[in-house]
């Protein structure tokens, strides 16, 4: 099968187009093209430059203005850009329009993602569900993406001839395979769906997070497990399920995808039966980095995903990790202006975070130096204590008839 995302050649040098609009500022957009690069730098694609323009909204036809876009294809051509990425989801017209004037292959910020789950995409079920999101991004694009349409494309006087027809035929073989990739899911989702329900009456515990802050190490931790975790983007895209013990209570602790800014929908409906296990867990352990500088975007980019799955009203405890690399900005005392959250030390944004967050616990770790791990067993503990008595209290008597003890 021909890859519907696959480059003309291998990009491997980029720059980087976002907007600064009346709906986000320079600061929002340098962060979200800091975001951009690391993406980037995950699918093995080097930033040679950043190009921003201020407009009201995306122009529709070229989404930045005629003069930036001459700006962008000129240093392109001088200094040998393999590819143009763009901050947001351009539409088929903008990316035909965007490819025409600047000769190179263009991708948007859905696409690059895309591309990043198929490369890290490593059981079949995984597989087929970054290709129905491939497909469905695909379809609607699908005259410039395969390339093979270019000899077929309008027909010798007319332009309803044979690349008309060839497209109209790979329309149709495209929603096939979207038909086709579909069903075989569903049948996937039924064999998960029976697979939780054969677990038996252990409370459910899930890790969730925005991608990068550090939930497969602190899987690693508390199931003494081998989970798979590295420094960058999407590491982990299949769940992982693995039986926890604290003291004499055991309870099942899963590992899901992490959420991201600008996340494809095409991804969020495709991953229905990985984000199951966040909607059907008992709690949630919400990680947030907190040594990145806008960890507070990020948490509210995690929360409103989990509105929109579903999961929204569960049981949370928030663990904010990588204190050991957490370095507060210098706060002048004499200055006048307010601190900003960024000049906070480790013991004030505590403070705030717990007085600010009514309704859940948090607690800070380090997962990589093993900081407060064992706090953060203790309160995982008698919550799942209080889950489980609460949900089988004839139990109670004889499980918990020794308090918590450290491993």
């Amino acid at each position: 099968m021909i890859d519907p995302l696959e480059l003309k050649g291998k990009a491997e040098k980029a720059v980087l187009v976002g907007l600064v609009t009346d709906d986000q500022g320079p600061e929002l957009v340098k962060e979200y093209l800091d975001e951009l690069e690391f993406l980037a730098s995950t699918a093995d694609i080097s930033t040679l430059k950043r190009f921003t323009q201020r407009l009201h909204k995306p122009d529709g036809r070229t989404y930045i203005g005629s003069g930036k876009l001459a700006e962008v294809k000129q240093w392109m051509e001088e200094h040998g850009a393999d590819c143009i990425i763009f901050d947001d989801e351009l539409s088929p017209a903008q990316q035909r329009n965007l490819e025409k004037e600047v000769g190179k292959p263009v991708l948007d910020r859905p696409r690059l993602i895309l591309d990043i789950f198929a490369r890290r995409a490593r059981t079949s079920h995984a597989k087929k569900q970054v290709e129905l999101a491939q497909y469905e991004y695909m379809l609607p694009r699908l005259t410039k993406l395969w390339t093979h349409l270019e000899r077929q494309r309008g027909g010798t006087g007319t332009r309803g001839g044979a690349g008309e027809k060839e497209i109209e035929t790979d329309r149709r073989l495209v929603r096939d395979r979207i038909a086709l990739l579909k069903a075989q899911l569903k049948d996937i989702d039924k064999q998960m769906a029976t697979q939780r329900g054969n677990r038996g009456k252990l409370i459910r515990v899930a890790l969730v997070g925005y991608t990068n802050v550090g939930k497969s190490t602190l899987m690693n931790l508390l199931s003494k497990s081998d989970v798979f975790a590295e420094n960058k983007l999407f590491a982990t895209l299949d769940t992982t399920v693995r039986k926890v013990v604290l003291g004499n209570l055991p309870f099942l602790l899963s590992d899901t995808v992490g959420f991201i800014r600008k996340l494809p929908h095409q991804l969020i409906e495709s991953f229905k039966s990985t984000l199951d296990e966040t909607r059907e867990a008992d709690l949630l352990l919400h990680v947030v980095d907190i040594s990145h500088h806008n960890f507070e975007e990020q948490f509210e980019t995690v929360k409103q995903t989990l509105g929109e799955i579903g999961a929204g009203d569960k049981p949370v405890i928030v663990v904010f990790n990588k204190i050991d690399a957490y370095r507060p900005e210098h706060h002048d005392p004499d200055d006048l202006a307010p601190k900003r959250e960024a000049q906070y030390t480790l013991d004030e944004l505590k403070a705030t975070w717990i007085a600010r967050m009514t309704g859940e616990e948090c607690i800070f770790i380090s997962a990589a130096e093993r900081q407060n791990i064992d706090a953060l067993r203790r309160l995982l503990y008698e919550r799942v204590k209080a889950l489980h008595v609460a949900r089988y209290p004839y139990e109670s008597d004889l499980l918990f008839k020794d308090e918590y003890l450290e491993p």
